[in-house]
């Protein structure tokens, strides 16, 4: 059983204003795995306070110094890696070999890219008689969600760090452990008092409190359309940066050649990762409707083949974080059989054999771009495949959405599946795979906006001076 109720602000553990617990539950067992305090309005003061004065030193500190710090974290992150990973799997259900490998793998790839670019960044750069000098934005309010914890963490944490900003993270309450960890991999790799804060609770009392802060300087939230609205509103009056990074409903276009249904099953079995909890998983299936009765047979098989059950099993997919969540999820599963779906593979209730838990059977429907099921983000194991007549008729299916942040082109035309993808209105595109710590991710429309990961992911932390008159 964990207890964490202390915050770690200035540098230190300290108690909460007024104590207040909330407990958290294990989604694979619906039992309490631990307890957390939350915090006040009045933690957030403090917080801001310390990050306030830890500005006025740390923004001036030296690149070599920053690096210095970085690589330090590096050294004991990678000490505590495999305890991040167990407190993963114990805080929203990962299974093993997920929250073990590229839960941490992403947090550790966002640290290992952070000094990479911080390496070779250009803080400072001479244009005609000006000088252009990059400098940090100030106090960052931290907003993360609870589906990739130490990815969502790590990608907004280390450019902070990178660039001299300071900053107060507000972890997921669902999802609080790994974030404990992470901040005792800080405070033991010497991040010096008030740079780093760290405040657990509720989104709608601390990042409101951020929000509205006047001396935060810039929110990041990653999370959902209707919070990260409501973050704007709040921000409003301080006239803050506000970096947010939303919900999708992406599509992955397979094109119609001899590689068809082995890239329709590789799509389904992707969807289901991390139990469909992916902001940017290719939710809807757009494939050549000439050929759908291989689709459907590729697509059953393979969402038939992702087993589930304990996280601390041999599965490919454990349970969804949360009551809440899995009740959601079997509301949309009835919600695309009320509208004449076709479902194809998983369905209501919980995979057989699992009587506890909150569990859900990978599914895949057959249906339309305007059913409420290929619109609103379900954020969980559910496909939508969807036929297309040609490939200006697949574009227009996947550009059809009120979000756009990720998207995704199959084929073995490379040309044909890079002309798609140029085509397509979302913030990042994936051609046949690949992965690249470097490559910025974002939103378009209803999907967010700024850009975190690789250099792009610094710029957002960064306020640009000119001086005029420099040469």
């Amino acid at each position: 059983m964990r207890e964490y109720l202390k915050f770690y602000i200035d540098g230190q553990w300290v108690d909460p204003v007024t104590p207040k617990t909330a407990e958290v539950i294990n989604p694979a067992t619906e039992e309490v795995s631990g307890t957390i305090s939350l915090g006040s309005p009045d933690d957030v003061d403090l917080a801001v306070a310390a990050a306030r004065k830890a500005f006025a030193t740390y923004s001036e500190t030296s690149v070599k110094d920053r690096l210095d710090l970085l690589e330090t974290i590096q050294a004991e992150y990678l000490k505590r890696e495999q305890e991040l990973g167990e407190a993963v799997m114990e805080e929203m259900g990962a299974p093993r070999s997920l929250a073990c490998g590229f839960h941490t793998l992403l947090g550790k790839g966002h640290l290992g890219t952070a000094i990479e670019v911080l390496k070779e960044f250009k803080f400072e750069e001479q244009r005609g008689v000006t000088m252009l000098r990059r400098e940090p934005i100030g106090v960052c309010g931290l907003i993360t969600p609870w589906n990739w914890p130490m990815n969502q963490t790590c990608v907004k944490i280390f450019p902070a760090l990178a660039t001299g900003c300071t900053m107060i993270l507000k972890p997921p309450q669902l999802a609080p452990y790994s974030a404990q960890i992470l901040a005792e991999i800080l405070h033991a790799s010497g991040v010096p008092a008030g740079v780093f804060n760290m405040i657990q609770g509720q989104g709608s009392v601390i990042g409101a409190a951020l929000s509205k802060h006047e001396d935060v300087d810039m929110i990041s939230f990653t999370g959902s359309e209707p919070v990260g609205v409501q973050i704007q509103k709040d921000a409003a009056d301080t006239v803050k940066r506000v970096g947010l990074e939303l919900g999708g409903k992406s599509a992955w276009i397979v094109l119609d050649d001899d590689a068809m249904a082995a890239n329709v099953a590789g799509a389904t079995a992707g969807m289901m990762g991390n139990s469909g909890q992916t902001c940017s998983a290719g939710s809807r299936l757009l494939v050549p409707a000439a050929r759908m009765d291989e689709v459907k047979a590729a697509a059953a098989e393979a969402a038939n083949g992702v087993t589930v059950g304990d996280p601390q099993g041999n599965f490919a997919m454990g349970p969804v974080v949360s009551k809440s969540q899995y009740n959601i999820i079997q509301d949309y599963i009835e919600k695309g059989l009320e509208e004449g779906a076709e479902l194809i593979a998983g369905g209501l209730g919980r995979p057989e054999g699992l009587d506890k838990g909150w569990y859900v059977k990978p599914t895949v429907f057959v249906g339309t771009n305007q059913m409420v099921i290929a619109r609103e983000e379900i954020f969980g194991p559910v496909l939508v495949i969807i036929g297309y007549d040609d490939l200006d008729h697949a574009v227009e299916i996947a550009n059809d959405s009120p979000f756009g942040l990720g998207g995704y082109v199959s084929g073995n035309d490379l040309e044909t599946a890079r002309a798609v993808a140029r085509k397509m209105r979302t913030g990042a595109i994936w051609v046949n795979g690949g992965f690249d710590f470097h490559a910025p991710f974002g939103g378009y429309k209803r999907s967010g906006n700024g850009r975190e990961w690789g250099e792009l992911g610094f710029h957002e932390y960064l306020e640009t001076k000119a001086i005029v008159g420099w040469g």
